[in-house]
């Protein structure tokens, strides 16, 4: 019998999508799959995860927060 891996995909609670074009420029948060609000610096991801009572010990987690399109340190449209 042979199996087959499976990479692990995580499903954190905490979505950050990529840059938008603004001034100043903005990303959009999704919480549970709904979107919450925007994000002009890491702070106002904290914040909404706050709101929503998650706390974040690690911007990092790939388990706790999805960066789409950058990281924690993308703010600017490329």
């Amino acid at each position: 019998m042979t199996e087959s891996a499976s990479p692990y995909i995580s499903h954190p609670r905490i979505l950050v999508l990529g840059v938008q074009p603004g001034t100043p420029p903005f990303r959009i948060v999704q919480i549970d799959g709904q979107v919450v609000g925007e994000a002009r610096a890491v702070t106002d991801v904290l914040a909404a995860a706050a709101a929503f009572g998650i706390t974040v010990h690690d911007m990092d987690d790939p388990d706790v927060v999805r960066w789409v399109g950058g990281d924690k340190f993308t703010w600017t449209v490329h």
